[in-house]
C-alpha cells in the first residue's frame, strides 16, 4: 500500500514538473465532461422551455412564411437552439436571412421576456 501512494506521488509530481500534451488534453477533456455532468444534474435554476417561444408566437404564425415556421420549430426544438438564435441575431442585430426582418424582431422580442431564463 505504501508504494502504491509512492508511485501515485512520483506520477504526480512527473506530470506536475514534465507536462505531456496528450496527458494534459485527455484530463482536460475528462475534467470538462464531468463538470458537464455535475452541473447538467446539479442545476436548480428555473430554465425556459423551449416551444414556449413556439406557443407564445402562436397568434401571430400567420404572418410568417411556412419556410419561417419551420426554422422557427426547429429553433425552438432546445433551449440552446433558442439562446445561439438569441445571441447571434437578436443581441448582435445581425439579419436573418430565413425570416423577414419584421418577423425577426417580433422573435426576438418574445424571447428577450425570457433572456433571463436562458
Amino acid at each position: 500500500m505504501k508504494n502504491l501512494l509512492i508511485l501515485i506521488v512520483a506520477f504526480a509530481l512527473f506530470l506536475h514538473f514534465y507536462p505531456q500534451s496528450e496527458v494534459t488534453k485527455f484530463y482536460d477533456d475528462q475534467k470538462k465532461m464531468l463538470l458537464d455532468g455535475f452541473s447538467q444534474f446539479s442545476d436548480t435554476k428555473v430554465r425556459l422551455k423551449a416551444d414556449k417561444i413556439f406557443i407564445d408566437l402562436k397568434p401571430k404564425l400567420k404572418q410568417f412564411s411556412s419556410e419561417e415556421v419551420k426554422h422557427l420549430k426547429e429553433i425552438t426544438l432546445s433551449r440552446a437552439n433558442v439562446k445561439s438564435f438569441f445571441e447571434e441575431y437578436c443581441k448582435s442585430k445581425k439579419r436573418s436571412v430565413i425570416f423577414h426582418s419584421t418577423n425577426q424582431a417580433e422573435i426576438c422580442k418574445t424571447i428577450s421576456q425570457y433572456e433571463s431564463m436562458l
